[in-house]
């Protein structure tokens, strides 16, 4: 079997897809150029599956290229991460299909808020494409894929618009390379080395309440705070407990639930948090991750609390 051959067959396919996307360029691009300018807040992106990893990707060339740009699952978003996205963001939604169920059991809820919308799929008549405010539209010959079903070509195309979005932002922004450098001090690995959770962190209207709190009053806590979870402290402000989105969802379970439990009954108790916010972000990214949360409590040597720090706040930072 000729590898060589088929790998420069799917090379040469994605190419031409890319080339003959150039016809379908129009003034969508200019508008979602203006509609990201005109944001005040920031530009989420979100999408599931493979079109979700690339709309990590473009997030990410976003946020380092001087467009403020984080990238949120549409799921994640059903369950409380909506509250992610503020009045004076706009969101990049990214489906091929246009049809992909979890992000469209979001969009109602993005326009509810009037949040501009941008939409990235083939056909501008699906789900998503009448929810946009601007329509990009990706069009291919076809996949690379020999069966033509693999996302190869479609996602590669997905890409290369969402690094000329990028590319159009700096243009508008006149983006230069000490910007650039003020955003990459050394790269990853001055951020590394100088990036610290102190100049990351959260540390006024923190979502905190006390021991006796009810779990229905937690919850309109939770939804103020933006950070899907709230701490519970005791009558000293001292660290008691965590209660997460997961966690009430996990209580909406039990036969014995009632709002009018105390919210303690169901958080986790003794949770992680660290005494020293002058260690390195990319540190507590490291930690966040081996326990697999998205929330790091700061506090003192005799745990009263001082912060936090969210892992949306480090993925948008460009911290690794």
């Amino acid at each position: 079997m000729d590898y060589k051959k088929i790998a420069t067959e799917a090379i040469k396919t994605e190419a031409e897809s890319l080339l003959y996307s150039l016809d379908f360029i129009d003034e969508c691009f200019e508008k979602a150029v203006q509609t990201v300018l005109k944001t005040k807040g920031k530009l989420i992106v979100t999408g599931v599956g493979k079109s979700g990893l690339i709309g990590a990707k473009i997030a990410a060339t976003l946020a380092s290229t001087g467009t403020p740009s984080f990238f949120l699952h549409p799921t994640e978003a059903l369950h409380g991460d909506l509250g992610m996205i503020g009045k004076d963001d706009a969101v990049l939604a990214i489906s091929y299909s246009g049809e992909s169920e979890e992000l469209s059991n979001i969009l109602p809820h993005i326009k509810r808020f009037d949040i501009p919308l941008i939409g990235m799929s083939k056909d501008k008549s699906s789900t998503l494409g009448r929810y946009s405010d601007v329509h990009i539209p990706i069009i291919i010959k076809q996949e690379a894929c020999p069966l033509n079903v693999a996302p190869t070509s479609s996602t590669t195309l997905t890409l290369a618009l969402g690094d000329a979005l990028a590319i159009c932002l700096m243009r508008a922004r006149d983006f230069k390379k000490d910007d650039f450098a003020s955003l990459h001090p050394g790269g990853s690995l001055g951020k590394k080395l100088f990036v610290k959770v102190k100049d990351l962190a959260r540390y006024e209207n923190l979502p905190i309440v006390s021991e006796d709190t009810k779990i229905k009053d937690a919850i309109v806590v939770m939804s103020e705070g933006r950070l899907g979870t709230v701490l519970i402290a005791d009558e000293k402000n001292r660290l008691k407990a965590l209660l997460s989105d997961g966690d009430i969802r996990r209580a909406l379970l039990r036969e014995d639930f009632s709002l009018d439990d105390l919210a303690l009954k169901y958080a986790t108790k003794e949770p992680f948090y660290i005494d020293n916010d002058d260690i390195l972000a990319s540190d507590a990214l490291v930690m966040i991750e081996e326990r697999k949360i998205q929330l790091l409590v700061l506090t003192d040597k005799n745990k009263y609390i001082k912060g936090v720090l969210h892992l949306h706040t480090l993925i948008e930072k460009g911290i690794s």
